[in-house]
């Protein structure tokens, strides 16, 4: 093999970092240009460098530290705001993350811990992970840890979202008993948005006028276009778990930390 056909096989360093779930590659870029990456023991400093993918990869002592410390908060979002920097006008969800709202766990309290409380820096660089329109509400994660955000929304990602939505069909009280069967098979499987088929999702009944949506996929407004397609019309959309984070008893309106012991 020629060294041109060498170089064409090899990848750069922050994309093998992000494949590897070391950071983002946002955040590799960074660690590279402060001398915190190791390639086969090797500082590695300088910006677009490419390697071999079977090489090793470490971080820095300062690195991995840098990376405990990322913050993670979950929101419970009301209607009427939006997941992220919104037109004039419209309300971010990020601005109801204040001292006056974080929620405190009496378990923490029963157990002797001391909760965190929001500090300074703790809002820089908050990225929403996984958007909820305005006009639903339910578990909303803002992070700072890139790893976490393409866990949860990466192009490969599987973690499965579950939500609890309110139905009607044409008009009726009680969709459940009357929404037919092969309907509801096409929302588990069988629809396509924009040209594209839609993954398999696991769809059922709850009551009589809400339906479980599980899906390990996230276009824009999903769920609303898919019930459309089958005459449903939504008048409650609320997301309750990504992965295996709950949303739980989380007041609306307020929000906590991702504590160290909780993954999605």
């Amino acid at each position: 093999m020629t060294d041109d056909q060498n170089a064409d096989q090899k990848i750069r360093l922050s994309k093998l970092m992000s494949e590897k779930g070391l950071s983002s590659r946002r955040e590799a870029d960074s660690l590279i240009s402060r001398g915190m990456v190791y390639v086969n023991g090797k500082k590695i400093t300088e910006l677009g460098t490419k390697v071999d993918r079977d090489v090793s990869v470490t971080l820095g002592a300062e690195a991995m530290q840098e990376q405990k410390h990322l913050v993670t908060i979950i929101l419970n979002k009301p209607i009427g705001y939006v997941s992220s920097q919104p037109e004039p006008g419209y309300e971010p969800a990020i601005r109801l993350v204040t001292d006056a709202t974080q929620f405190f766990d009496e378990m923490n309290k029963s157990n002797g811990q001391q909760a965190r409380k929001l500090m300074m820096g703790d809002l820089k660089n908050l990225a929403v992970t996984g958007r909820l329109d305005i006009d639903s509400q339910g578990l909303l994660i803002f992070t700072q840890d890139g790893r976490l955000a393409k866990k949860i929304i990466g192009e490969n990602s599987e973690i499965e979202k579950e939500y609890i939505v309110r139905v009607q069909y044409r008009g009726q009280s009680s969709a459940a008993k009357n929404f037919p069967d092969e309907q509801l098979q096409l929302l588990n499987h069988g629809l396509e948005i924009d040209g594209e088929q839609l993954k398999p999702a696991v769809v059922d009944w709850i009551n009589d006028d809400q339906l479980r949506f599980i899906l390990r996929e996230g276009k824009k407004r999903q769920i609303r276009k898919m019930c459309e397609q089958v005459g449903l019309s939504i008048h409650g959309l609320k997301r309750v778990r990504v992965g295996r984070l709950k949303l739980g008893k989380l007041p609306e309106g307020q929000w906590r930390f991702l504590e160290d012991f909780e993954d999605v």
